[in-house]
């Protein structure tokens, strides 16, 4: 009988090797799913020139100072972000283990031995010393992937860290989009505040007034009590507004740490200018740009990947394992002349009978599969209608904000021929409150719309994919690192 050497079995091995990673895995072939949202959007885009938003990098759509260095604090300290770009290390160190099973665990050992067999157990009827020493190198259990079993497995993992990746970049995009809509609803709490203190310290002095008036007899204690009901009025919203800046605070704290106040009273802020238009684009744009359905279809893909390890269950599964090495009775001859020795031990197993488990395991990631493409045509649906909402939002706030300057200058123009009249005593104080009151209310609003325009464009930023993406020196774009 011929014997075979060990290098001829480790050649032999290497050769299966190559030969086993040349299968090709039984997962059924890819197709991406026809995105279900229609092929335009109800708004009329934006007129060109305009920037799409996946090419622009928030540096260039956020030009305030103030705002760029809380966005950076809050990308370097958010616990959600760090949390969301750990699990992204956590996916990646999954798929380093997954991939390793298709390589062969190759080991070095070595063992000595010296036992004692009793006389009544020895067959040459006396008790006996013994010794063994053993010096190998050797393979364990290795699976020869002929129906793509590992394969699909491997493919899944590696689907599911860029899922995560992708996940990793919507919580960046998200972050960022956060941090602008609180820095811009905390200058906007700012103005209106500053509006209604310049108004209770002005219906203070006209209270004042007023009460020196009454108590010389010069006019009636209802006047009084209607000047007192407007100052009231004014201290509340001041009062409202004070909480409100608060809690901006605190929120904007929480995103970007403790140092973001210090970056508001430090440094001089501007009017928050950003890009004033941004490319929409076509709804099929969303499928390459947006981190979330990027993501939706990496786990669709790893659905599919696990139906091909599901189906490869039906199908033997072969492993070897084996080694190759020295051994001898004396440590001296260990790696002496004809110490060498070798195992090799192929074995094949198939199930017989497992109470359906393997079929159910099948349907399983059919079923999931089924669950994933119904996420993603959601995922895609939603975003669809962010950006939708974000366009009709953008393109009615400013008919809002026209509408809204020419009330105010109206409301300015009654307040003061309201004072004109009751100056010239052609009517009651009361017409005066009337006036004012909706005055406050109406640069309240005017404020109020003209940075819920800003948020607007945010919105539209992030909802277009925007943010996630870094700009190359050659003018391309590429996902921001999961290490930024």
């Amino acid at each position: 009988m011929k014997v075979v050497s060990g290098v001829g079995l480790w050649v032999c091995t290497a050769t299966i090797a190559v030969l086993v990673s040349s299968c090709k895995s039984m997962a059924p072939d890819y197709v991406r799913p026809e995105a279900p949202v229609p092929e335009n959007y109800m708004v009329a885009a934006a007129p060109l020139p305009a920037e799409p938003a996946p090419g622009l990098h928030w540096r260039q759509f956020f030009t305030d100072p103030a705002l760029r260095q809380l966005i950076d604090m809050a990308l370097e300290h958010n616990r959600d972000l760090r949390a969301a770009l750990l699990r992204v290390e956590e996916a990646r160190a999954a798929y380093g283990i997954q991939r390793s099973e298709r390589m062969p665990d190759v080991s070095l050992g070595g063992q000595g031995v010296r036992s004692r067999m009793p006389a009544d157990l020895s067959p040459a009827g006396r008790s006996m010393v013994g010794s063994e020493y053993r010096a190998e190198a050797g393979l364990t259990s290795w699976e020869l992937d002929l129906w793509g079993r590992v394969r699909s497995l491997e493919q899944g993992a590696l689907e599911s860290w860029l899922a995560t990746e992708a996940a990793g970049q919507a919580v960046k995009t998200s972050l960022i989009a956060e941090v602008a809509t609180v820095y811009l609803a905390l200058r906007e709490t700012g103005q209106r505040l500053d509006v209604t203190r310049e108004t209770v310290a002005s219906r203070e002095r006209s209270y004042q007034i007023f009460q020196r008036r009454y108590e010389a007899g010069a006019t009636a204690k209802l006047e009084v009590t209607q000047v007192r009901t407007l100052l009231t009025q004014a201290q509340v919203l001041q009062a409202q507004l004070e909480q409100q800046q608060a809690m901006w605070f605190n929120t904007l704290r929480l995103l970007a740490g403790d140092s973001a106040l210090a970056v508001l009273q430090q440094q001089q802020v501007g009017q928050a200018v950003m890009q004033a238009a941004l490319q929409p684009g076509l709804p099929s744009a969303l499928l390459t740009s947006r981190p979330d359905i990027i993501a939706a279809e990496h786990r669709l893909r790893a659905a599919n990947a696990n139906i091909g390890a599901a189906r490869a269950a039906f199908f033997p599964r072969i492993a070897l394992t084996g080694s190759f090495g020295s051994a001898s009775a004396e440590l001296d001859d260990l790696f002496g002349s004809g110490s060498k020795t070798w195992t090799f031990m192929p074995s094949i197993s198939l199930p017989i009978f497992d109470g359906g488990r393997r079929r159910a395991n099948l349907e399983l990631s059919r079923v999931r599969s089924e669950l994933a493409v119904a996420q993603y045509e959601q995922t895609i649906q939603n975003a669809f209608r962010e950006v939708a909402d974000a366009l009709a939002v953008r393109h009615w706030l400013g008919k809002q904000l026209e509408a809204r300057q020419v009330a105010r200058d109206a409301q300015s123009e009654r307040a003061r021929l309201a004072q004109l009249r009751y100056d010239n005593g052609s009517a009651a104080y009361l017409e005066v409150l009337d006036a004012h009151r909706d005055l406050l209310a109406t640069e309240q609003q005017l404020i109020s719309t003209r940075y819920a325009v800003l948020i607007s464009q945010v919105d539209l930023y992030r909802a277009l994919g925007g943010g996630a993406y870094e700009p190359e020196q050659d003018g391309t774009i590429r996902p921001i690192s999961s290490s930024e």
